[in-house]
């Protein structure tokens, strides 16, 4: 992926553009309860039956999420029907083919690899189930509640860059492009990088896996440490999501190259705090909402099932956590 187009950004430009991504994310986050309150408003789902297929919940996002909804099912009277595939696509049609059979009054569906749940999403709705889904961009699905991937991948690029100073190697984990977010993700820091023609993906990408991601991430960076071993020869390690880059910084440590930076998506705990660490590699990482999203797609399956229209898509806002704002982000999320 090296690019050979020139680029128009200096060091100061590119700094300035890091800056407004960071404002507009922690702006954006300021609004997020208060658009939650006035959706409430008159919502209800008294008698009626929710499917909450979950892809996994290992993950801080997802169990945030899952938990979520269900108490917001509870919370607006219906019932929830949740079920947790535990990572297993075999699980995971078998839990929607059942779900199909109960015929709730809907089904919301929590991430997953596009191609294996897809044609059972397509059944459901074949059947008459409304189909709602979070981080999934179906076109089976009525509304997707989602962050704004696109503005979290183009950020989370632009803070990179600036941090390496528009120029570097990065090691880039690149396994899970089937999943609709990481793949936005992935192509937002392709777009970026490509006009800064100093900066370079290193190849082959790495695949990070499920499950022992932190594990695995560690082994990866160790071996690829040890092939880059001088400083300077790798600047930046870039993931979809903060479970690799747990791994790597780990890894990081470990070998002595804290000078390398690591980022990623999703704002676990762990990850914040490794950030909030003015010792630690961990770059940036841009910081979800799961709970308030599960609590969105909630709210939306309620407005549908009212007679309301809903968008295609719904975007819950993040917030990009840096060595600077952390500890503000961590506040607004309510998190430690």
């Amino acid at each position: 992926m090296n690019h050979d187009q020139k680029s128009g950004f200096g060091r100061r430009e590119i700094l300035k553009l890091a800056a407004v991504a960071s404002a507009t994310f922690a702006g954006a986050g300021l609004f997020a309860g208060q658009s939650a309150a006035a959706g409430d408003d008159g919502l209800s789902l008294k008698g009626k039956r929710i499917a909450i297929s979950a892809t996994g919940t290992d993950h801080y996002f997802d169990l945030q999420a899952y938990n979520a909804q269900i108490a917001e099912v509870k919370k607006l009277g219906g019932e929830p029907i949740a079920v947790d595939a535990g990572r297993n696509d075999g699980k995971l049609v078998a839990q929607l083919q059942t779900l199909i059979a109960q015929k709730p009054d809907a089904i919301v569906q929590i991430l997953g690899t596009l191609s294996v749940i897809d044609p059972w999403l397509k059944k459901a709705r074949d059947a008459g189930i409304p189909v709602l889904t979070v981080d999934v961009g179906s076109t089976n699905s009525i509304n997707n509640t989602t962050s704004d991937n696109w503005g979290i991948g183009k950020d989370l690029a632009l803070q990179l860059v600036s941090d390496i100073g528009g120029e570097g190697n990065i090691v880039v984990f690149n396994g899970f492009y089937g999943v609709t977010p990481c793949a936005i993700r992935y192509d937002q820091l392709v777009n970026v990088v490509k006009y800064f023609p100093k900066v370079k993906i290193i190849q082959p990408e790495l695949r990070d896996v499920i499950p022992n991601t932190v594990q695995d991430a560690f082994t990866q960076i160790t071996a690829i440490l040890n092939k880059y071993p001088e400083k300077g020869s790798i600047k930046a390690i870039w993931s979809a999501w903060d479970i690799p880059q747990l791994g790597a910084t780990q890894a990081l440590a470990a070998a002595g190259r804290t000078e390398i930076k690591t980022y990623g998506v999703d704002g676990s705990p762990e990850v914040l705090q490794l950030i909030a660490d003015p010792n630690s590699p961990a770059g940036a990482d841009a910081a979800q909402q799961p709970a308030e999203i599960g609590r969105t797609a909630i709210r939306n399956v309620a407005k549908l099932l009212a007679g309301q229209t809903l968008p295609r898509e719904t975007y819950v806002p993040a917030l990009l956590a840096n060595k600077t704002n952390v500890a503000e982000v961590t506040k607004k999320l309510g998190i430690g």
